[in-house]
């Protein structure tokens, strides 16, 4: 008796009779990591774009630092400097080159007046529904692996929200974030 050939080929695509090909199986391929989005970031405002001079030189370096070891080096990285040298420059680049090594980062960036409004409006909005200063804290403190807040300085003569931007500084410093 002639048995059907099944048309079985080996790996060398020879033909076998009664040989059970197996194919080779693909490597797995991991999938890239979620990208979260940016928002409130420059585009432009990248490390490569910033022009590095003898007023910022230090400031630069310590940006670098900071994107190659978030949370750890330089945390915090308070920028001081006069207008004009660089220094939302420089914060939205830690953003971008951060975001470019660990996509999948929850990166928030504010300006200090925005974050000082949130604060005051969790405020405003205490008495009635949802607790607006629960939402403001998980927004600030547990949701973001990065946060950023430009413009820092004009939480002077603002105690409640020095307070709070506090709290908050202390929660992601623990968290090492």
């Amino acid at each position: 008796d002639e048995q059907a050939q099944t048309g079985t080929v080996d790996a060398s695509g020879v033909a076998r009779p009664g040989y059970a090909a197996t194919q080779p199986s693909a490597p797995a391929i991991e999938a890239p990591p979620a990208t979260r989005p940016l928002r409130g970031l420059v585009e432009r405002y990248t490390l490569d774009r910033f022009v590095v001079g003898p007023t910022n030189r230090f400031a630069h370096s310590a940006a670098m630092m900071v994107t190659e070891s978030p949370g750890t080096r330089w945390n915090p990285l308070f920028l001081y400097g006069g207008v004009g040298v660089g220094k939302t420059h420089l914060l939205h680049a830690i953003g971008h080159e951060i975001h470019q090594k660990h996509p999948d980062w929850n990166i928030v960036f504010v300006t200090c007046e925005q974050f000082v409004s949130d604060f005051i409006g969790s405020l405003a909005h205490r008495g009635g529904g949802p607790n607006q200063m629960e939402d403001f804290r998980r927004r600030y403190r547990e949701e973001p692996d990065l946060l950023l807040i430009d413009d820092i300085q004009f939480l002077s003569n603002k105690d409640s929200s020095q307070d709070e931007f506090f709290h908050t500084f202390n929660a992601l410093h623990y968290a090492h974030k």
